[in-house]
């Protein structure tokens, strides 16, 4: 994993100056601190920043063809490498290294744009074509690795995060309200949308092409299922049990491909501990694994991922966590994934990386996506129960009662989106992002609804599939939660982020694109039967793993929300930025609504509703002011704010 910037005049082939260029690439050192480099020519310029881990004499970046007329830079890794390199050399292409870089210049020169089709795992992209005058820009299939955009000056430039438009001095950082909002609706910027206005993220599955000044977006995949009642299932099930062992054991050996050391995170559920097991029965040794312990702070999982690590034989490291080292870690953590964060675990992962790299690592390999794969979230077997009262009685009463409840939250300022919101669809998410969006009335200011307008959040979702109308409603589901809380939430705040903060790759078996398919495929009752949750991979662990782990039930690794940052012994920060100074400075939220919810959440103890979704509403309103502050022009609190010119040195890491 690296992390790449650049930039393309679209009005002709004035110089792009390496300083600049230098500045865009320094921003973003953490993701790449073993080496950096940089192509510059009339009206383009690429450059790179290396994390070596394939090749690591060979691979400097960017990577030229044979005569020099093509050129790429690169994030990411190109799982199946040494097959394509085999079918090159066998097309006559040379190949000067062994890293998997090289590929793309021969991938295009044999199949141009439809390199695409050959280039799987995880990535992010920019290809040069001198002769054409063309830039290509890729993101990978489900959006493991990011890629960001945004025109300036007759400039397009990218990078493998936003800080390098921002170092490049052209961009100015200005919040997008309906990104803020999409935070309120959907936990995350899960969209082409990011928290900064004139920021774009490439979406997952498309490329970017630039010729001649103008930039056009295309789809390259996207995934896709069956009509519903036509998904393959069988009178007995073994043959695609062992199917799926056969494609997860792949995966994971793709993934342990490395010319350094690889590691394991671990929970002690269900994913993680597969995908380790494999790890184990791979190598025929087991390789180190790295857990959270929560003091205090959410469901702590470390009896169970000492368990499971002892089981196969793993060296187990345990970063301890409690609340106020959450509220401490946060600012690092918000700086890391450049914007707002809901989700407070994520500091734990965030303290984990850097816990990795501290003993010498660079690779780690994780259990997400199994979920998106297996209808792992509780919400899928809620949406299980909804359908069923509907098809009982009715639409009225479920639709009554939902805006009963919502009302009922807001204080009956209830704001409700369409019935079927998503894309002719209301999939299982729908229902709690109409429960979270309830805090909205209380906490937004009238400067907020007023820049919002008549917008929607439902109106950005790149839901564009006219075919998820004909699927199973779980699968409609299933697909919404790969386009949004994946990529928007999942790879950025849990995933690449915040582990390239800590100069660590994090891989991601259940998301091989094979390993996808076939669960697309697969029949509703082999990911959901019942009360029991990904079905089909507890049969899969029932060979591996002892009996206890394979069917233990899920749980969602999470810490305490806006406890972390109310409680008595709350930063001094957290006071700054919601004073009614800071939040009229920000003009986002009503310094009277935030009060009076701060104040109600100590009164209320016992969880009702109203009260967990006001502990969502409060978390997004310390971590927007945090962002803000970090990155749009500070003046909030004494934390300092982000610049490219200053290095945020993080905190020592407790481990055991």
């Amino acid at each position: 994993m690296c992390g790449i910037a650049g930039a393309i005049d679209l009005r002709g082939e004035r110089a792009f100056s390496e300083s600049r260029l230098l500045a865009m690439t320094g921003a973003i050192a953490h993701r790449g601190p073993d080496d950096e480099q940089v192509h510059i020519e009339p009206g383009v310029a690429l450059g790179a920043r290396r994390l070596s881990i394939i090749d690591l004499a060979g691979g400097r970046q960017p990577i030229p063809n044979e005569d020099r007329s093509i050129w790429v830079a690169f994030n990411g890794e190109l799982f199946e490498y040494p097959e394509i390199r085999r079918d090159l050399i066998a097309n006559g292409h040379q190949l000067a290294t062994r890293c998997d870089t090289e590929a793309w210049v021969h991938l295009y020169e044999d199949l141009g744009e439809r390199m695409f089709e050959k280039a799987r795992g995880q990535f992010a992209v920019s290809l040069w074509d001198r002769n054409t005058r063309t830039l290509i820009l890729g993101r990978d299939r489900v959006g493991i690795c990011p890629l960001y955009y945004t025109e300036v000056d007759g400039w397009l430039l990218w990078g493998s995060e936003i800080k390098a438009l921002l170092a490049s001095g052209l961009v100015q950082a200005r919040p997008d309200l309906k990104g803020v909002d999409h935070l309120f609706t959907f936990f995350c910027s899960g969209t082409t949308r990011t928290f900064f206005d004139g920021i774009s993220s490439l979406p997952p599955g498309h490329f970017l092409r630039v010729r001649d000044g103008r930039v056009t977006k295309h789809k390259y995949w996207d995934l896709d299922f069956p009509d519903a009642g036509d998904e393959v299932r069988l009178d007995n099930p073994t043959p695609l049990v062992e199917e799926l062992e056969s494609l997860l054991e792949q995966s994971v050996e793709r993934r342990l491909r490395s010319d350094v050391p690889v590691v394991s995170y671990i929970s002690g559920g269900l994913d993680s501990t597969v995908v380790l097991g494999f790890c184990s029965r791979h190598r025929g040794e087991p390789i180190p694994a790295f857990t959270i312990g929560l003091d205090n702070a959410g469901p702590d999982e470390r009896a169970h991922a000492t368990e499971a690590a002892e089981m196969l034989g793993s060296p187990l490291t345990t970063v301890a966590m409690d609340r106020s080292r959450i509220a401490a870690t946060f600012p690092e953590l918000v700086r890391a994934a450049e914007g707002p964060v809901l989700d407070t675990s994520c500091a734990a992962l965030l303290r984990l990386a850097q816990a990795v790299h501290g003993q010498g690592y660079k690779v780690a390999l994780t259990g997400e996506g199994a979920d998106e794969a297996l209808a792992g979230y509780v919400w899928y077997k809620t949406q299980a129960l909804r359908d069923k009262v509907t098809h009982t009685i009715g639409q009225g009463l479920p639709r009554a009662f939902r805006r009963g409840l919502m009302a009922w939250v807001s204080g009956g300022k209830t704001k409700l989106p369409p019935e079927l919101a998503i894309h002719g669809t209301r999939p299982a998410q729908q229902d709690l992002y109409e429960l979270i969006s309830q805090a909205k009335p209380t906490l937004y200011s009238a400067d907020m609804w007023r820049g919002l307008g008549e917008h929607s959040a439902y109106d950005d979702l790149d839901i564009t599939n006219d075919r998820i109308t004909r699927w199973h409603p779980l699968n409609q589901s299933l697909y919404v939660g790969y386009k949004v809380m994946l990529a928007g939430l999942l790879m950025i705040s849990k995933g690449d982020r915040i582990a390239m903060n800590a100069s660590v790759e994090a891989r991601y078996p259940f998301l091989d694109d094979d390993v996808i398919s076939f669960c697309s495929r697969l029949a509703p009752e082999y990911k959901l039967r019942g009360k029991t949750e990904k079905w089909i991979l507890r049969q899969v662990a029932a060979r591996i793993l002892p009996h206890q782990i394979a069917n233990r039930p899920k749980t969602m690794f999470r810490a305490t929300m806006s406890g972390s940052f109310l409680g008595a012994n709350r930063p001094q920060w957290v006071d700054q930025l919601l004073s009614p100074e800071s939040l009229k400075a920000t003009g986002y939220f009503d310094p009277a609504g935030v009060a009076h919810q701060r104040a109600w959440q100590t009164r209320i103890p016992r969880i009702t509703p109203a009260r967990f979704v006001f502990d969502v509403g409060l978390t997004c309103v310390v971590s927007t002011q945090l962002w803000h502050h970090l990155f749009c022009g500070g003046g909030l609190c004494d934390l300092p704010v982000w610049s490219p010119s200053v290095s945020h040195e993080p905190a020592p890491v407790a481990v055991s």
